[in-house]
């Protein structure tokens, strides 16, 4: 395959066997707020002090300082989501607000830096196959973007229902796609022989989620079965390198560059509309709803257990 070596039946079936598990995971953790504490808080801190370090540490493909803090961050952005959840006065206090912003575009920097990092390693690193070339500058400048076209970064809001999901509107999705194509191009370049389940399993199993279960919650989708993920990962490690069910990257050149570019096109558009729309109707990215009167804005807004919010939003206090 292009982008694979041989994929077989069984390898298909673990594949969405892990999409399933890590769908039920978010949904378990959305189901009830004393379960999610559970999953995020207590079963973390028992890992960290009997299991992570050794199966994460030096020597380990995940036992990289990225690994460490991206399964810390990927926690902290869950338990900061629940406290905006749960927490009536933090969801009307713009500070808090803007956390969840905040932390994704961080979590989006914490990959560029590493992509840039890889530009100039080849062969085994960490346990990793490295194949660093120009296409990690390409999607280093992809994830960059991706940054600078959130928008919306103070208009989330908070379901009504028992869930009381984290929703945020302008986060539609042609900005999603993008995320997506770049952070598999992302995995892809930078510990591709994770990406089969790491790049491709772990994002669709937050974006079917956000477009067919609870729209609006994509953050909070991702941020959750990233967690599900970054704890399984660090568990088992050898699941995605050396088990039975283990895919290995083509590493290809050709491969790497198509995926690098067609992430970098993709988020290329979503600015190009993203500024036309910022021009025409005068709207400030962290501020106003940006995507304000499109479809996929006013249908989040529309849910029956939202508070009714007029559709031009704007937050001045």
């Amino acid at each position: 395959m292009f982008l694979f070596q041989d994929i077989s039946a069984i390898d298909w079936l673990v594949w969405l066997l892990v999409i399933g598990a890590l769908i039920g995971l978010n949904e378990l953790a959305r189901a009830n707020k004393w379960i999610a504490l559970i999953l995020f808080i207590l079963l973390p801190i028992s890992l960290t002090l009997f299991l992570w370090p050794t199966t994460a540490g030096a020597g380990s493909s995940t036992g990289t300082w990225f690994h460490w803090v991206k399964v810390y961050s990927a926690l902290a952005g869950c338990l900061g989501f629940m406290a905006i959840r749960f927490v009536p006065k933090l969801q009307h206090n713009k500070w808090a607000l803007a956390f969840p912003p905040l932390i994704l575009a961080i979590n989006i920097l914490e990959a560029v830096t590493r992509d840039f990092q890889v530009t100039s390693l080849h062969g085994m690193v960490d346990g990793v196959f490295m194949n660093g070339g120009p296409w990690n500058v390409m999607n280093g400048i992809a994830g960059i973007i991706n940054i600078i076209t959130i928008s919306g970064w103070l208009g989330i809001v908070i379901g009504k229902d028992h869930k009381k999901d984290m929703l945020w509107p302008d986060q539609i999705w042609p900005w999603i796609i993008a995320y997506d194509l770049w952070n598999f191009a992302y995995v892809y370049n930078c510990v591709g022989d994770h990406s089969f389940y790491a790049g491709a399993a772990l994002l669709i199993s937050c974006t079917i989620p956000a477009f067919f279960i609870k729209r609006g919650a994509w953050l909070q989708h991702r941020a959750q079965t990233l967690a599900f993920w970054m704890m399984f990962t660090m568990s088992y490690p050898t699941f995605v390198t050396n088990s039975s069910f283990a895919v290995q990257s083509s590493h290809s050149n050709a491969a790497l560059m198509t995926v690098s570019a067609i992430a970098l096109a993709a988020n290329v558009a979503v600015l190009i509309y993203h500024l036309y729309r910022i021009i025409k109707l005068r709207r400030n990215p962290l501020k106003d709803d940006v995507y304000a009167g499109l479809n996929a804005h006013d249908e989040v807004l529309n849910d029956s257990s939202l508070p009714k919010i007029p559709k031009h939003v704007s937050f001045d206090s």
